[in-house]
């Protein structure tokens, strides 16, 4: 018997958010989706490096245990590029990333989880969650504190305990599992399973479309949901290619920020050098164009000069016109940072220019720095862009639970 994957990938920024920082990949023999966090910037970043650094190792003729130390090593790998990508910008510290990976070795399946995206699996009659979330509120559904369903709606549900943020502790779960013709796989984002019920989201998997088709209806399910967050989903069916009339694509598919860092004209190659190429920025420039100044006026010069202080005033009304809203934007804008070692919300953009301060403090909270674990520490101190002063208030509650809960595991000699 034969065995591929079946595949289809998905990825929508969302309602609310206006830029989409997570990342997917499907190909042949890797499944990943990784959702980046640390702001605009990190969270694309961060994302779109452990793609990058992955697409390498989807490749054939692996048995089980080289595939796991592969998958192993590449997250390793990927996880120093995000230190080294904070060191040599600290606008970046603090970034981080969800990864859920499955990756194929003959009729074995590596599993990679770390954070609180997902995989599922469809499975016959059976559809289970086949990945534990490293977040706050699975922290007290463990302990019994609260219920399934309440974790649902919990106002911490999108704190997370475990992610790749660069520090060489940061080693996700690896598995081992038996492929099986059949089974139907889902890699998703929160995005995805935080707003779409369990069971609805089993009801479109048994529906038996096609990958790409039911991919496309659970994206669009988060939507109708208000989605505030990006939505990125994997549908991957286990074939036998004996058993089919025409074989599967073999196409890898990259969607999110990582598919902004390839050119979208260019297909991505099967081979793994290829692969990684085709997610390297483009690197071709447009020529610069030499601009030759006249030494003398001709005749007519007076009209072509009325013409440019014409243009020119236009222009000046125009940048005027734009930089009124452009300050205006920046007032509809919160953020989460800190103020005398106090987490604080402000109203603006973390931005100067010059003398001008584009945001001010609307409220200290009593939130010490010193009660947050590092990496909500460090989130804090680079700041954390949120959509609505209400959203900020979100933010600040779930630091509180986070810093409480710190404050108890250190007083009871555990580190946090």
């Amino acid at each position: 018997m034969s065995i591929a994957f079946s595949y289809a990938a998905r990825s929508d920024a969302g309602m609310v958010r206006k830029n989409n920082q997570d990342s997917g990949y499907a190909g042949p023999h890797l499944l990943v989706i990784a959702d980046g966090m640390g702001g605009h910037a990190g969270g694309d970043i961060a994302s779109s490096t452990v793609i990058s650094e992955l697409v390498s190792i989807d490749h054939e003729s692996l048995t089980a245990g080289e595939a796991s130390e592969q998958l192993s090593k590449a997250i390793a790998t990927a996880n120093a590029e995000l230190s080294r990508a904070a060191e040599d910008n600290p606008e970046l510290e603090g970034l981080g990333t969800t990864v859920t990976a499955l990756m194929r070795a003959r009729n074995k399946l590596i599993l990679a989880h770390i954070g609180d995206s997902r995989c599922y699996l469809l499975r016959g009659e059976k559809f289970t969650q086949i990945t534990h979330d490293h977040s706050f509120v699975q922290t007290l559904i463990d302990e019994g504190r609260i219920t399934e369903e309440e974790a649902s709606t919990h106002p911490q549900r999108s704190v997370v305990t475990r992610v790749l943020t660069g520090d060489p502790g940061d080693e996700p779960d690896v598995g081992a599992r038996e492929a099986i013709v059949g089974d139907r796989y889902l890699l998703c984002s929160d995005g995805l399973s935080g707003f779409v019920a369990g069971d609805t989201i089993e009801d479109i998997l048994r529906d038996g479309k096609a990958p790409g088709t039911t991919a496309d209806e659970l994206v669009g399910l988060a939507l109708k949901a208000g989605a505030p967050d990006n939505v990125t989903v994997i549908v991957a069916d286990v074939v036998d290619l004996n058993a089919l009339e025409t074989p599967p694509s073999t196409q890898p598919q990259v969607v999110g920020s990582a598919a902004l860092r390839q050119e979208r004209t260019r297909p991505i190659e099967n081979s793994p050098a290829a692969k990684a190429a085709a997610l390297s920025p483009p690197s071709d420039e447009a020529p610069t164009q030499e601009i030759r100044l006249a030494e003398e006026e001709r005749p007519g010069a007076l009209g072509r000069w009325a013409k440019r202080l014409g243009v020119l005033a236009v222009f000046a009304l125009i940048v005027g016109v734009l930089g009124y809203a452009g300050w205006t934007w920046t007032q509809n804008q919160y953020y989460v940072g800190a103020q005398d070692s106090r987490v604080t919300i402000y109203q603006g953009i973390n931005q100067n220019l010059g003398p001008i301060q584009f945001s001010h403090a609307v409220r200290q909270t009593d939130i010490p720095l010193s009660d947050l674990p590092g990496f909500y520490r460090s989130t804090v101190e680079e700041t954390v862009a949120v959509e609505s002063l209400d959203a900020a208030e979100q933010r600040v509650d779930s630091l509180r639970v986070a810093a409480v809960r710190c404050t108890q595991l250190r007083e009871s000699g555990q580190e946090c």
